[in-house]
């Protein structure tokens, strides 16, 4: 009798085992944490006093809460002005630029793992590839000679080396193997790309793009897109506005899109084969498949601070008096650039991130 049992046993293992195939899709756990699946504002602050803060707002906008790091890590703070927030894996690096540091916390719990603050002098944007990050750093702001991408091994949280670069680095986009670095200009006005292969940490190409390139997006056919302000008016040395659409086969530039000299756009975010860019308080919608600007907005009459759009929805930071709390501004573009509702944040909301 027991002699059976086993052989029955051993057989329902076989079918078990012969039932089970490695083409079986691979079921990945969600993340755990009190903040997964929603919305992360870097607000950043009074400038040169307090020190910033990170909202978090669900996917649903049900849950708002106000403060999450210094909630989850009691007595501690994330620094003076929280520039920006950056990704890798399952952390998220907070970078304070006043404060001259980088908080690293677990992206769903929050709970702090690590702070880097060595090797760092006016930091300003984070971006991760195979373990290790690149951080743009202006360095002194009125020294053009002295600002550098630092490489940070990040399983030990330590700066490897610095990559010397022209002045005023600012945000990244990461395409395989380069970082494509925007030089916007921090106190003065540049424009560049700078390429940084991550195989060799070195400079393998410069872009010479339009004046003030402050943000970047790849399109769903892998061609980057640069939106360039222009140096504004205040200057005396003012100059146009440009979207640029760069071939990153070859780095050329293979269109380029003129706004007028006292058109100075700003913001510029992709989503389902659309971008977006806010201008003179307008929202413009225009495919990525578009040879030409759009000749009507979309949202009229609101001036946001930062603005990012995904599945549709477009989220607009709204800075106030740049002294109380500021909100989040939700938009439906696919559904008649409707208002949907607005959400209150801290203290100047500078960056919005989707976790």
């Amino acid at each position: 009798m027991k002699h059976s049992n086993l052989l029955f046993l051993a057989a329902l293992l076989t079918l078990f085992i012969s039932c089970s195939d490695d083409d079986d899709p691979v079921i990945t756990p969600e993340p755990i944490g009190a903040y997964a699946n929603g919305i992360l504002i870097a607000n950043e602050g009074p400038f040169a006093s307090g020190y910033g803060s990170v909202s978090y707002i669900s996917n649903d906008y049900n849950t708002v809460e106000q403060n999450i790091y210094q909630n989850v890590n009691t007595g501690d703070n994330v620094g003076n002005v929280l520039n920006s927030i950056g990704f890798f894996e399952d952390e998220a690096y907070l970078i304070a630029n006043v404060s001259n540091k980088i908080t690293v916390v677990d992206r769903y719990t929050f709970e702090k793992k690590g702070l880097i603050t060595s090797g760092l002098v006016n930091p300003r944007h984070f971006a991760g590839v195979d373990g290790i990050g690149y951080v743009t750093n202006w360095g002194d702001p009125f020294d053009n000679e002295d600002d550098y991408v630092a490489v940070i091994d990040l399983t030990s949280e330590s700066i490897i080396s610095n990559i010397p670069v022209d002045f005023g680095p600012e945000k990244m986009v990461v395409v395989g193997t380069r970082v494509y670095v925007a030089h916007k200009g921090g106190y003065g006005h540049n424009n560049v790309i700078t390429v940084i292969d991550t195989l060799t940490n070195s400079i393998v190409e410069e872009i010479q793009v339009g004046d003030v390139p402050g943000s970047m997006i790849v399109d769903n056919r892998g061609k980057l897109w640069v939106l360039c302000e222009g140096i504004p008016s205040w200057t005396g040395a003012e100059t146009n506005g440009s979207l640029m659409r760069i071939n990153l086969g070859t780095n050329q530039i293979e269109l380029e899109l003129d706004f007028t000299t006292t058109e100075h756009p700003q913001f510029l975010s992709g989503d389902t084969g659309n971008m977006y860019y806010s201008l003179d308080g307008n929202i413009y919608t225009m495919r990525d498949t578009a040879s030409e600007l759009p000749t009507s907005e979309s949202i009229s009459g609101v001036y946001f601070y930062s603005m990012e759009v995904r599945d549709g929805i477009l989220y607009g930071a709204d800075a106030k008096d740049y002294a109380s709390n500021g909100s989040i501004e939700i938009y439906d573009m696919l559904g008649g650039n409707s208002f949907v509702q607005s959400i209150p944040s801290g203290i100047i909301p500078g960056g919005i991130y989707f976790n």
